[in-house]
C-alpha cells in the first residue's frame, strides 16, 4: 500500500488543508456531505432566513472536517510539488 492510499483525504500540494479524497472511504463521505447538503436544502429552505440551513450546514461541516483530520494527512503550509511542510 502506498504512503497515500493510507489517508481518505490527501494533504494539499500548495496551502493548508485536503484537496480531493484518494481513497474510495473519502470519495463515500464527501459525496455523502454533498447529498446531505442538498437534502437541508430541501428540508431547511434557505429562503425561509430562519438560519436552520446555515445551522445544519454548519454542523455537516464540522463533521467532515473532524472526518479529515481523523482519517486524512496531516495538514501542514505545503508549498510545492515536492510537499514538503515550510
Amino acid at each position: 500500500m502506498s504512503e497515500l492510499t493510507k489517508y481518505w483525504f490527501a494533504a494539499k500540494r500548495y496551502g493548508w488543508g485536503w484537496g480531493l479524497p484518494s481513497a474510495w472511504q473519502g470519495w463515500v463521505v464527501f459525496v455523502g456531505y454533498v447529498a446531505l447538503v442538498f437534502v437541508g436544502a430541501r428540508v431547511f429552505p434557505p429562503k425561509r432566513g430562519d438560519g436552520s440551513f446555515m445551522i445544519y450546514t454548519l454542523v455537516l461541516s464540522g463533521v467532515l472536517l473532524a472526518i479529515c483530520i481523523a482519517k486524512g494527512e496531516p495538514p501542514s503550509w505545503r508549498w510545492g510539488k515536492d510537499g514538503t511542510p515550510t
